[in-house]
């Protein structure tokens, strides 16, 4: 069930390798290079909800497998774009596709119970660093041999490989007794039950059907108002910071934007002619730090299993947040490439581990019958902070390194006070299936 990490790393870090190539191959400023970034958010932001809501009325399946056929097509005709405006156009129509697959850990939530769902959900970091590393050595291999159309061609592999897995995963058995199909459930439960050579409860398993699946009114009414709001900034901070640290040490990069305290009057010497166009593509020094930091992600899965597991989800996230300020500030130190390289595979490591508390939380929070709809919701949030990233890690960036630096710290800062705020702890609690139910079969709770 990592296929859907898989999918959206690729996605996600091919902005940040293809940005040099682009911006040489049509001469654009920061903000155009920006936009690229702005424009695959939005189309995430726009789908985002709307993926959620189907998922909720139809199932997480359907939603899941349709986005990997979306966004393996626009993503290969985005390699035929004849012009920057088609190019920005087709990577907002994948990022409408990468929003239905984040419907994927609403999937692998629903299958694992409370008591193991601290230990395996982090591990889906594991499939995003899977999909990051692939494609920073595809554009390693393939840019300065085959050129950048080619490495997207190229990346719809695993999205056309994972199609033909993902016809081994079942529907969500929680969602079928929500839609009222039980006899669907049941079969899914004993196909398990054989595979681990066990046999289900006694007794049968019976639950009311939910009819008002997937309302926004639900996210909003009293019971989960509160912790609606309070989720949709974390989310937009999540998103924020994560995007902000890779397109940053993208930027950073590309510009050897190190230790310089004026990037204008850098600029202007580099650039004597003042071209708009800063063409410098990425050298092997520079893929090498994009690798590191990209395995960085995971180096820090068993601390977030510790934590997710003995403090809770809430106080997870608050100290997460409150160390990736911390890093992002440390950013602004001027030091060596390695020193550089350290900072940013720490910092990765703990705005990915957010990531996944802040996933791990809202999948647990909700109810099955506003699950899906509750993720999609937070993820348009969270896509408004990714759309806002690329202006302040790229466009701010070129103009001075600590002031861009610093608004992603003070969010992060703020970030802390919300996830303290937030007023359910959601550490070994079953699964909701209405706003105050939770499933039973035979005495167990599950």
């Amino acid at each position: 069930m990592g296929s859907a990490n898989i999918v959206e790393a690729i996605e996600i870090m091919l902005l940040a390798v293809v940005s040099p190539e682009v911006r040489c191959e049509w001469h654009l400023q920061d903000w155009q290079v920006a936009l690229v970034s702005t424009m695959v958010f939005f189309g995430f932001m726009t789908c985002g909800a709307l993926s959620g809501y189907v998922a909720d009325r139809y199932g997480r399946w359907k939603v899941v497998f349709g986005a990997f056929i979306w966004g393996a097509y626009f993503s290969l005709l985005t390699s035929f774009s004849p012009s920057y405006g088609w190019f920005i156009f087709l990577r907002a129509m994948v990022g409408c596709g990468v929003a239905g697959t984040s419907q994927g850990f609403v999937l692998k939530t629903e299958f694992i119970p409370a008591k193991y769902r601290g230990y395996l959900l982090p591990l889906s970091q594991i499939f995003w660093m899977l999909g990051a590393v692939f494609m920073v050595l595809l554009g390693m291999t393939v840019i300065p041999t085959l050129g950048w159309r080619w490495m997207i061609r190229l990346s719809i592999i695993p999205s056309l490989i994972l199609l033909v897995l993902f016809q081994f995963i079942p529907e969500s058995a929680r969602y079928n007794v929500s839609a009222g199909n039980v006899k669907a459930a049941v079969q899914t439960l004993e196909h398990i039950a054989r595979m681990n050579r066990a046999s289900l409860p006694e007794g049968r398993l019976m639950e009311p059907a939910v009819t008002e699946r997937g309302s926004f009114y639900t996210l909003v009414s009293s019971t989960f108002r509160r912790t609606s709001m309070l989720l949709w900034y974390s989310w937009f901070v999540a998103s924020f910071s994560y995007y902000g640290s890779v397109l940053g040490s993208s930027e950073l990069l590309e510009k050897n934007l190190l230790c310089i305290t004026d990037a204008e009057v850098e600029h202007r010497v580099l650039n004597p002619e003042n071209v708009p166009c800063y063409c410098i593509p990425f050298g092997t020094a520079d893929y090498h730090t994009l690798l590191i930091s990209s395995v960085g992600e995971v180096s820090l899965i068993p601390v977030n299993m510790i934590l997710l597991n003995f403090i809770g989800r809430k106080y997870t996230m608050a100290i997460l947040m409150v160390s990736s300020g911390v890093f992002f500030l440390l950013l602004s130190i001027c030091s060596t490439l390695f020193g550089f390289t350290v900072l940013l595979f720490l910092l990765r490591s703990l705005v990915a581990m957010n990531f996944s508390a802040t996933y791990i939380y809202t999948a647990e929070v909700f109810p099955t019958a506003v699950r899906s709809i509750g993720m999609g919701v937070c993820t348009s949030f969270s896509r408004i902070g990714g759309m806002i990233a690329p202006f302040v890690a790229q466009v701010l960036m070129a103009k001075s390194v600590i002031t861009a630096l610093v608004p992603f710290a003070v969010a992060c800062f703020l970030s802390a006070i919300s996830a303290l705020l937030l007023p359910i702890e959601t550490k070994g609690r079953a699964l909701l299936v209405g706003q105050h139910r939770v499933y039973t079969v035979g005495e167990k709770s599950i």
